[in-house]
């Protein structure tokens, strides 16, 4: 039970490049926040006069029957917006990626416009929704609903929850050696079905918020490290891209392109086998990852 609510929530936030199985979490001191005030800023951020009626009403419902309301630690990306914008619009392209380094089992599949099938390998499966997505001056906010489910040996009877999740980004001030970055927060509101409010607080939200915030850092850490990755050898991360199979070849080259920060004419050629050892180099196989303890 507590495996799959902690699935459940990092998959959901898998949806903004945050997946269980993506990385191997680290440890991370600050897991976040479930105040009241966080969570009432967290509410009165939601742009619902902006969605359509639906929408709205599908938003406050999710809301009304959060079980678990995590603010989590804001996070610091050391790239350019655009691509922050890209891999919250397309996050099945940084999963794509990770494939491709051998460093995760996470499967998630366009279903349509905004939309996405997920699957861990370990018996959590979902889906996957963007509900509102706009721009706030050189920010971006995000809505994400996902509804998922769990069927496996930790669980006597299959389970199932459903996460909205609120993301938020805006630049801050540049790292010392002059490269952009990006703050990035998340607002959680997570409900697992059928199980009591009791047992939510004292078994599932440590885990969960602890999981949630370590996914978070390691992937924040990801694309910074391919932001500078793509800037020292654009055609290293172009050709490596390029091994992307399940990404429409438009994809690809955005995330290459944004990661390098645009164009970067006049560059030598560089070795591709190079840049995949420096992405890949802090996280575990999958095949090693999926051997150790679950």
């Amino acid at each position: 039970m507590t495996s799959f609510a902690a699935r459940l929530a990092a998959c959901s936030l898998a949806l903004v490049a945050t997946a269980a199985g993506a990385a191997v979490p680290g440890p991370h001191g600050d897991s976040g926040t479930s105040s009241r005030e966080a969570r009432r800023l967290a509410e009165a951020a939601l742009p619902l006069d902006r969605m359509p009626q639906a929408t709205r009403a599908a938003v406050e419902r999710q809301v009304r029957a959060t079980a678990l309301y995590r603010r989590l630690p804001v996070e610091t990306v050391a790239c350019d917006a655009d691509l922050v914008d890209f891999v919250l619009r397309k996050p099945e392209t940084l999963v794509d990626l990770w494939r491709v380094l051998g460093i995760s089992r996470l499967a998630l599949d366009p279903a349509g416009p905004g939309q996405w099938r997920l699957s861990d390998g370990w018996g959590t499966v979902g889906a996957v929704r963007l509900l509102h997505h706009e721009q706030r001056g050189p920010g971006g906010l995000f809505v994400f609903h996902g509804r998922g489910g769990y069927t496996g040996p930790l669980s006597p009877r299959p389970l199932t929850g459903s996460c909205l999740v609120l993301v938020r980004h805006w630049p801050v001030a540049d790292d010392d050696g002059g490269r952009p970055r990006q703050a990035v927060q998340v607002d959680a509101f997570l409900d697992v079905d059928g199980v009591g409010l009791e047992i939510v607080t004292r078994v599932l939200q440590p885990l969960v918020v602890q999981t949630a915030a370590s996914n978070l850092h390691e992937i924040s850490l990801f694309v910074s490290q391919l932001a500078a990755a793509a800037t020292r050898s654009p055609s290293g991360v172009a050709r490596l891209t390029g091994r992307m199979s399940r990404t429409p070849a438009a994809d690809r080259q955005a995330l290459a392109a944004l990661a390098a920060g645009g164009p970067a004419p006049g560059r030598a050629p560089d070795a591709d086998d190079d840049v995949r050892t420096e992405l890949a180099s802090r996280w575990l196989p999958a095949d090693e990852f999926d051997a150790g303890p679950r």
